[in-house]
């Protein structure tokens, strides 16, 4: 077979992966079903490997699929599946085309392996600890996930508005309008820079990023040294013309040595395309070139006391947590504080939740009421980024369990919908002081009126008016009362997180009040 092939074989593969799994993040429209999400998500590495560590089924197995490719082909994940290494080929690719073709080529680069190897075991310590911030940081997929949901989403949802402003002002209705949001500026600045940085590093130095941050590559990259297949120089044939290396997107390729560091091809077969003495191949390695290698020399002095400085300071924080402290508006002159966040129903407890969660944010894409927003404090540093019930932004649909069929790690965990139902996430408190029948003197209960359980319900006060009562038994914590909740600055009623999710008792069906999203709430 012409190896060339297998370029095109890349190309073609990875660009229509990368469409399938970006349309999973910018999808505004509720068009894709939850039943493709994990068919889609099911190789990615570190979400395929928490997953497996929370549910352990034959569903969560992708990592180890992923292993096995690499064992066999070599890094062939770097370039087939992950998205944030596609998103880098693009990028060069792009570079390649505005920039001239002689100013536009790759060289060999020195391997950068304590900076490597200090990521990926910073990663491994962060994985065993089950400090979850190190691994949302780092991990590839989540990276991408916040940059397609956060920008690429937020661009496309603000494009369509512009689009419907001026359609509507020729009554052409087609199309709606896309409500987005806001959130906070640093969590959209952490996806920012990410992008700015891959944007930088692809652009003048192909794969960079990947051999010397991403430690999913340099896992991988491990494991790969030792793959059965493997792209090899022919050194009868090179004459040393030096094409390989300018093609090199990984800056592997040595011509002076006539040797490729395996553990750092990324397996884009670029290479194969462009010599024209047919002096570089991929093909089965022998037994003698597994075990070649030279070492290669690292200056680990000041580097190593930066890196365990680094190291002890990020560990100290995650040590010392900083309490959440969501301020939850009411009316005038009570605020009062949710000293427990309120997690996703089907994440079981708000620690197991942090412990799994890589803050992908692919759950807050999919939400239909948007009650799923980036936490900034919420669950302290540990949390930062990953997803939380916010009731100032939407409420949790009574007849929705989207987020539970779609997340890639296990962090939300699969549930019936009866059960969800069930789940009591949290409890709505009311605070009587702040209430506008006792400030205003006026009927509201809009509390009441939205209580898919009724367990907020009205009850005789003074004057001929009627004030909320909440029943804890039957509360689920969907946060629709605090939504509903029209007083300000504060809210009224608000709903504390339970740190441990319990549940609920059977609402009577014959008060319960099923709430439709569409008509919601005035």
């Amino acid at each position: 077979m012409n190896q060339s092939v297998l370029k095109k074989i890349r190309v073609v593969f990875s660009i229509l992966y990368l469409i399938l799994i970006t349309c999973l993040f910018v999808d505004f429209t509720g068009l894709i079903p939850s039943s493709v999400y994990k068919s889609i998500t099911f190789l990615q590495f570190l979400p395929s490997l928490l997953q497996f560590k929370a549910l352990f089924t034959i569903s969560s197995i992708g990592f180890i699929v992923v292993i096995v490719l690499t064992v066999f082909f070599g890094r062939v994940y770097c370039s087939f599946i992950c998205p944030l290494g596609i998103l880098q080929d693009i990028i060069s690719f792009i570079t390649k085309k505005i920039r001239r073709l002689k100013q536009y080529r790759y060289k060999y680069l020195k391997s950068f392996s304590f900076i490597r190897y200090s990521f990926l075991g910073l990663f491994i310590a962060g994985l065993l600890s089950g400090y979850t911030l190190i691994l949302s940081i780092l991990d590839p997929y989540s990276i991408y996930g916040r940059i397609a949901s956060g920008v690429f989403r937020k661009s496309i949802v603000e494009t369509n508005n512009l689009v419907v402003s001026g359609l509507q002002q020729i009554n052409v209705y087609s199309l709606y309008h896309v409500d987005l949001k806001p959130e906070y500026w640093t969590i959209l600045a952490v996806s920012l820079f990410f992008l700015l940085i891959i944007i930088l590093f692809s652009a003048f130095r192909g794969r960079l990023y990947c051999n010397t941050i991403c430690p999913v590559g340099a896992f991988l990259g491990l494991i790969s040294k030792f793959s059965v297949f493997k792209i090899e120089l022919d050194k009868n044939s090179c004459t040393g013309c030096h094409l390989c290396v300018r093609s090199c997107k990984a800056g592997c390729i040595d011509c002076e040595t006539k040797q490729i560091d395996t553990e750092r091809c990324v397996a884009c077969f670029n290479c194969l395309t462009v010599c024209k003495e047919n002096g570089i191949h991929y093909k089965l390695s022998s037994r003698k070139e597994l075990t070649k290698g030279e070492p290669i020399p690292v200056n680990t002095g000041s580097n190593r006391r930066q890196f365990i400085a680094i190291t002890a300071l990020i560990l100290a924080a995650g040590v010392k947590k900083l309490k959440a402290q969501h301020e939850v508006k009411d009316t005038a002159t009570k605020p009062t504080g949710r000293d427990i966040p309120v997690s996703p129903p089907g994440s079981k407890s708000v620690d197991q939740f942090n412990s799994s969660c890589t803050a992908c944010h692919l759950c807050i894409s999919v939400c239909p009421t948007h009650v799923l927003q980036p936490s900034y404090t919420d669950y302290g540093l540990i949390g930062f980024m990953q997803p939380v019930m916010d009731y100032k932004a939407g409420f949790c649909n009574y007849e929705c369990k989207k987020c539970t069929e779609i997340c890639p790690t296990g962090a939300i965990k699969p549930i019936e919908l009866e059960n969800k139902k069930l789940t009591q996430i949290g409890i709505a408190h009311f605070v009587r002081r702040n209430c506008i029948v006792r400030t205003e003197r006026t009927d509201c209960g809009a509390c009441a009126e939205h209580c898919p359980t009724k367990a907020v319900t009205m009850v005789p006060w003074r004057d001929g008016l009627v004030i909320p009562e909440v029943t804890p038994e039957i509360c689920i914590g969907c946060g629709a009362c605090e939504y509903a909740c029209p007083t300000t600055p504060y809210k009224a009623i608000y709903v504390e997180g339970n740190a441990e999710h319990a549940m609920a008792g059977e609402p009577d069906k014959q008060k319960q009040n099923i709430i439709v999203e569409d008509d919601f709430p005035f």
